[in-house]
């Protein structure tokens, strides 16, 4: 089985080689998330500072704000506020570490230390580029999901079988946030336009139904917020932890999975762009 799965694997990655040319993708990509992990083995008070923020605002809100709303309507009717609020908070927390790699990371290798520049003088292409460092963005804020998650399930929030699915849900967030982040940070030239990616990423945290259901926005917003890409992050995630499966979440799915997509292929071409002329 294992062997027959080697020979599978080996025949799709000479297809993509085939398809895409040599100078874009060489199946490298596995090099750059191992270069990741050695990088950051020893610097593991980065991770427990992105984990500990949100967990901070779940506490908050159950020794708090939580006492004060007792009951939200949920996407299965009446339930607690802070039930309410941790699928979203964990969909943040997957968007926070996912972002934070894929553009703060991502803009000093790429301006700074020249580390792509290197690369490319080896048999790694811009593709390669591109999915490693998404790559270890999704598993960094996978990361994050898998602690929040352990601590939602020691408060008694998960109250669905379902709920498993917040940790693939969390990694598609932050692989459509990645993708999209790193994208982005090609376009960055000086360390002051960061603020421009918090201008796009506290607005999304504050209002993308993390706090309060879509339904308190007047209907020309609603349309609004139904077209940021944390929303449906933050729905995805609320369904699934009580269980409320609804065909909608299949379009939340195909919206990030669709985001995803652009920003990988947006990353690989502008990598593309300016490091191969």
């Amino acid at each position: 089985m294992t062997g027959a799965a080697t020979v599978a694997g080996a025949r799709s990655r000479g297809l993509l080689v085939r398809i895409l040319p040599p100078a874009l993708y060489a199946g490298r990509a596995s090099a750059l998330l191992e270069r990741s992990v050695l990088s950051y083995s020893r610097a593991w008070l980065v991770f427990v500072s992105g984990a500990v923020e949100p967990l901070f605002y779940l506490l908050a809100f159950q020794v708090g704000f939580g006492r004060l709303v007792t009951e939200v309507v949920g996407p299965d009717g009446p339930m607690s506020y802070v039930a309410f609020v941790a699928p979203a908070l964990l969909a943040a927390s997957a968007m926070n570490g996912a972002v934070f790699d894929a553009t703060y990371g991502v803009f000093f290798k790429f301006r700074y230390s020249r580390t792509y520049d290197a690369m490319l003088a080896t048999p790694i292409g811009p593709l390669d580029i591109a999915l490693g460092e998404i790559g270890w963005a999704v598993l960094r804020g996978g990361l994050y999901a898998v602690a929040f998650f352990g601590v939602m399930g020691g408060m008694g929030l998960v109250a669905s079988p379902w709920a498993v699915l917040l940790i693939p849900a969390a990694l598609l967030v932050a692989f459509a946030f990645a993708a999209v982040g790193m994208a982005c940070a090609t376009f960055l030239r000086s360390p002051s336009q960061f603020d421009f990616v918090q201008l796009a990423v506290v607005p999304m945290f504050l209002f993308s139904t993390t706090f309060y259901p879509l339904s308190v926005y007047p209907d020309a917003l609603q349309v609004v917020v139904q077209l940021v890409p944390l929303y449906h992050g933050v729905e995805l995630m609320r369904g699934l932890s009580v269980g409320a499966l609804e065909p909608s979440m299949l379009l939340n799915v195909g919206y990030l999975v669709a985001l995803a997509t652009v920003g990988v292929w947006g990353t690989a071409r502008r990598l593309g762009t300016l490091l191969l002329r």
